[in-house]
C-alpha cells in the first residue's frame, strides 16, 4: 500500500505548505482543505470508497480502527514530521469512511499574538478556581488553553496535569512539571482522570472537555479544594455557559450547584474565530471575571443580568463578544458581514456599525455610553 501512504503524506504536506487548518476526506469529491476559514477543493482525483479506506488505514492505530468499527467513529492525534501534528477524526458516513485532519500548530502562540484579554494573566495565577474557555468547535479553545499552560510553564513552578482527548499540543517540562494524560490511552475517562489527579499533588488540572454531569461536578469540586481547573465547554457567551452547567444537574440539585459554582468559578473566556483581512483567522473574545456582584447573580439565579454586569465591568477587564467584534471591524481586521454572523445581538451591532459608518459615534460618545452604563450598574448591584 505504499502509494496511499505517499498520498496521505503529500496531502498533509500540502496542508502545511498552504498553512491550511483542516483536510477533509470523503467519498465522491477530491480532498478539500479549509484555508482562512474557507473550504477549497484540491485539484486531484475524486475519491472512491477504496481510496478513503486505504487513506484511513495508513494512519489509524489499531485501537481506533476497532472503535471505528464498533462505534462508527474515533479520534486520535498523529505526529507527521518535524513536530507537525494533526488531530484526526475518522468516521463512517453512508457506509463508507470519512476523515477530517486538523493541523495542530507546532509553535505555542503568545498572549500578544492571540490578542488574549488582559484579565487572563491574573486569573491563571490564582491559587484556586475554575476558569472556563468556551466557544463552538474550531474556535481555537485548545490553542488558547495551550498558550495559558505554556505561559505558566515558562514563568511558574507548578505541577500541571492535563486530561485530553486526544493530546494535541505536546508540552515539555520547563519551570513546571507537565503530565499529559490521554483519555482512552492513559486514563479511561475525564471523571476518573480528575479523581486520580487529586492524588497526584497537582496545582493545575486541565480538563479537555466537560461533557457530562459527573465530569462537571468533579471539576467544580476540584476547583473548590484549592486547585486551578481549566475546562472547556461548547457554549457561546458567559451567561449561557453558567446556565448550561446548572441545567446539566437534576432540578433538586440546582440550588446547591449554583452556590458551589458561584464560589468556584473565577472566569469565563468565550471565543469565536473569524476570517481576517486579507487572509488568516483572528479571534473575537468575551471575558467575564467573577466579581462579588456576579457571584450573587449566579447564586440567586439571575443569569439574565450577567451581560449588563459584563458591559459595566470594564475596570475588571470584562467585555462582551459584540464589543470585541465591533473593534475587529473598526480596526479594519474583519469584514462587516463576518462580524455580524458571529454577533450575539446582530441587530444592535449592525446599528452601531451603521452609526460609526456615518461618523456619528465619535470617541466622546462611546465614553459617554460607558459612563451611563456604569451609573446604571451601581443601581443594579444593590
Amino acid at each position: 500500500m505504499p502509494s496511499t501512504t505517499v498520498q496521505i503524506d503529500r496531502l498533509l504536506e500540502t496542508v502545511i505548505q498552504l498553512k491550511a487548518s483542516d483536510l477533509h476526506i470523503t467519498v465522491g469529491q477530491p480532498p478539500v482543505i479549509r484555508h482562512s476559514g474557507r473550504m477549497k477543493r484540491l485539484e486531484t482525483k475524486v475519491l472512491d470508497s477504496d481510496d478513503t479506506t486505504a487513506l484511513m488505514k495508513s494512519i489509524t492505530p489499531d485501537r481506533c480502527q476497532q472503535e471505528l468499527q464498533e462505534k462508527g467513529g474515533s479520534d486520535f492525534a498523529i505526529e507527521f514530521r518535524d513536530g507537525f501534528r494533526f488531530r484526526v477524526a475518522v468516521f463512517k458516513q453512508r457506509g463508507s469512511i470519512g476523515m477530517v485532519l486538523r493541523r495542530i500548530p507546532s509553535q505555542f502562540l503568545t498572549f500578544e499574538q492571540l490578542n488574549m484579554p488582559d484579565a487572563i494573566r491574573s486569573l491563571i495565577v490564582r491559587p484556586r478556581g475554575l476558569l472556563l474557555v468556551t466557544g463552538p468547535t474550531g474556535s481555537g479553545k485548545t490553542t488558547s488553553l495551550a498558550s495559558m499552560i505554556n505561559f505558566l510553564n515558562d514563568n511558574y513552578d507548578r505541577h500541571i496535569i492535563t486530561l485530553e482527548d486526544p493530546i494535541e499540543y505536546y508540552h515539555k517540562h520547563k519551570k513546571s512539571t507537565v503530565n499529559q494524560r490521554e483519555i482512552g490511552v492513559d486514563v479511561p475517562d475525564f471523571k476518573e482522570g480528575i479523581r486520580r489527579a487529586l492524588r497526584m499533588d497537582p496545582d493545575i488540572i486541565l480538563v479537555g472537555e466537560m461533557r457530562d454531569l459527573a465530569t462537571i461536578h468533579a471539576a467544580i469540586e476540584a476547583a473548590e479544594t484549592g486547585h486551578i481547573v481549566f475546562g472547556t465547554l461548547h457554549t457561546s457567551g458567559a451567561a449561557s455557559t453558567v446556565n448550561r452547567i446548572i441545567d446539566v444537574f437534576p432540578k433538586e440539585q440546582q440550588d446547591q450547584i449554583r452556590t458551589q459554582l458561584s464560589t468556584a468559578l473565577i472566569g469565563v473566556l468565550s471565543q469565536a474565530l473569524l476570517p481576517k483581512k486579507p487572509e488568516g483567522v483572528i479571534a473575537a473574545y468575551e471575558m467575564m471575571v467573577v466579581t462579588p456582584a456576579i457571584q450573587n447573580l449566579i447564586r440567586e439565579n439571575k443569569t439574565y443580568r450577567i451581560n449588563s454586569s459584563i458591559q459595566t465591568g470594564r475596570k475588571d477587564g470584562m467585555f462582551l463578544l459584540d464589543e470585541s467584534l465591533f473593534r475587529l471591524w473598526k480596526d479594519g481586521l474583519c469584514e462587516k458581514e463576518e462580524v455580524l454572523l458571529r454577533a450575539a445581538n446582530p441587530a444592535e451591532l449592525a446599528a452601531k456599525i451603521a452609526q460609526a459608518e456615518r461618523g456619528m459615534l465619535d470617541e466622546d460618545e462611546e465614553e459617554y455610553e460607558e459612563d451611563e452604563d456604569e451609573d446604571y450598574d451601581d443601581e443594579d448591584d444593590d
